[in-house]
């Protein structure tokens, strides 16, 4: 048995393990434009967890483009601060985008036509901290300021007796989008204590006291690289903390098209996207406005929205619920005209999440891990994602609670108040239904041998079934013939 030091919670085969955390925290790991920021190489914006709560807050702190597929957490910005079916935050964000490291090679040197002694230079690649006229001073010369709107650096004189006017040389330093590689948000941490890509992940809760829920890399996850690392780092960050990873399969394939369900499945189980703590999402949806999403993206921020109808606690499922898009998205060049419910539970049986039209609108449709596989041998715990996502729930509470009583004295006194409040919880998560039957902790003898009780070490077991989803509701209608007694006073 390895040394232990610490609160710890585990997840056992199908009679899990510990009791109830306090909010979702969701973290997205991707590329933002901070070169658009002014400052922000002081700022903390380059591999380093940063909050951010609604559209206003992220454009000012990690600034904004329509280029999703350039900055790809601008598509979780919208996601969350920017749709028609109800904003919801906070997020979490790891941009691992640097400009002094991913950028062109040469300055760039180009004209500003100015009017009324005010310009604007179309560009979100500019880095605008390099940004410079010949002879003239920011901020005694001209101010800038980045316009999200137009997507402009919009530069304005300050003399009215000396305005900039015409076509006027400027130079900048721009970003390289194609330098951000798979192996930057993969990352990894040195022995010098610095972290990169998803290893950052575990200074959220030593920075900001918070537990990572949920893990998305929209336009990354789809890589299997990544998609391994995302899972491998979903699991005890920080030596405790278990989080969920949500993640698409691609519409393309390097130039191969993954466009119909039979080319989606078969892409699922080639490249082992079959993780019990995933949710594995496809194809891509279409807003209103024409903008297209990540599926995955999408149902992150689906599962806060329903989370917070729950008081935080992951006890229902996203599936069957409404997202902000009009439409499935195939790729520009897909004859794919979609499909409904009833062939999208193709997608569900190999434990596929989709979007189905149901009722008036667009749903997220499956309510499965990516380990669920119909007629497949699959541990219980893993068929549904509320299961898994409850039972996370109860390991990192426990470890919550009970982290600031470690190498207190054990007593009879304390081994009992264990119980008694772990009890506490899981009587509370069955009285809210988010647990069924008789969830119960217990404090064995065979669980605690004497060498290990000499050793500090002390377990509790926790028996709880997460409540499943109703995934199917069938009703058997049969004609009866004594109805027909009706006519004559009968029946």
């Amino acid at each position: 048995m390895p040394y232990k030091h610490g609160t710890q919670g585990n997840i056992g085969d199908s009679k899990a393990a510990s009791a109830a955390q306090a909010s979702t925290v969701a973290v997205y790991v991707g590329t933002a434009p901070i070169n658009l920021v002014r400052g922000y190489a002081d700022a903390g914006l380059i591999n380093n967890p940063v909050r951010v709560s609604n559209m206003p807050d992220a454009q000012v702190r990690l600034g904004y483009s329509t280029d999703w597929d350039a900055y790809t957490l601008c598509e979780a910005f919208a996601a969350h601060f920017d749709n028609t079916v109800g904003n919801v935050g906070p997020i979490h964000i790891i941009n691992v985008l640097d400009p002094d490291v991913h950028k062109e090679a040469l300055p760039t040197t180009d004209t500003v036509t100015f009017s009324a002694g005010r310009g604007e230079l179309k560009s979100d690649t500019v880095i605008i901290d390099t940004f410079v006229i010949a002879d003239k001073v920011e901020g005694v010369d001209f101010k800038m300021e980045y316009n999200y709107t137009k997507g402009a650096l919009v530069i304005t004189s300050l003399k009215s007796d000396a305005q900039l006017t015409g076509e006027v040389s400027v130079s900048f330093s721009e970003i390289d989008k194609t330098k951000v590689v798979a192996a930057d948000i993969i990352g990894g941490a040195t022995s010098d204590g610095e972290y990169t890509g998803l290893a950052s992940l575990s200074k959220l809760y030593q920075n900001s006291n918070a537990v990572t829920n949920i893990i998305a890399a929209p336009g990354w996850g789809e890589t299997p690289s990544v998609y391994t690392a995302m899972v491998s780092a979903s699991q005890k960050i920080n030596g405790h903390w278990d989080a969920f990873v949500i993640t698409d399969i691609p519409i393309m394939d390097g130039v191969t098209a993954v466009d119909t369900i039979t080319k989606a499945k078969a892409w699922k189980v080639e490249k082992g996207y079959t993780s019990e703590r995933s949710k594995v999402c496809w194809p891509m949806g279409m807003d209103g406005n024409g903008r297209i999403f990540h599926l995955s993206t999408i149902a992150v921020a689906t599962m806060l929205r329903t989370d917070n109808s729950h008081d935080s606690i992951p006890m229902e499922s996203p599936s069957n619920k409404q997202i902000a898009i009009t439409k499935q998205y195939f790729g520009a060049d897909s004859k794919n005209q979609g499909y409904d419910q009833q062939t999208g539970n193709q997608l569900n049986e190999t434990g596929i999440t989709t979007a189905v039209y149901w009722g008036g609108k667009f749903v997220l449709w499956g309510p499965h891990t990516a380990a669920f596989m119909y007629g497949g041998d699959v541990d219980p715990r893993a068929i549904f994602d509320v299961s898994m996502r409850m039972l996370m729930h109860i390991t990192n509470s426990f470890q919550l609670e009970w982290g600031t009583t470690i190498d207190e004295p054990m007593s009879t006194q304390l081994k009992d108040t264990i119980v008694n409040r772990e009890q506490e919880k899981l009587d509370t998560l069955g009285g809210m239904n988010a647990l069924i039957g008789n969830p119960v902790v217990e404090f064995l003898e065979t669980a605690n041998p004497l060498t290990n009780l000499v050793n500090g070490d002390f377990v509790w077991n926790v028996s709880a079934t997460p409540t499943p989803p109703l995934k199917s509701a069938s009703a058997i209608v049969r004609r009866r013939r004594q109805g027909f007694a009706a006519y004559f006073g009968g029946e």
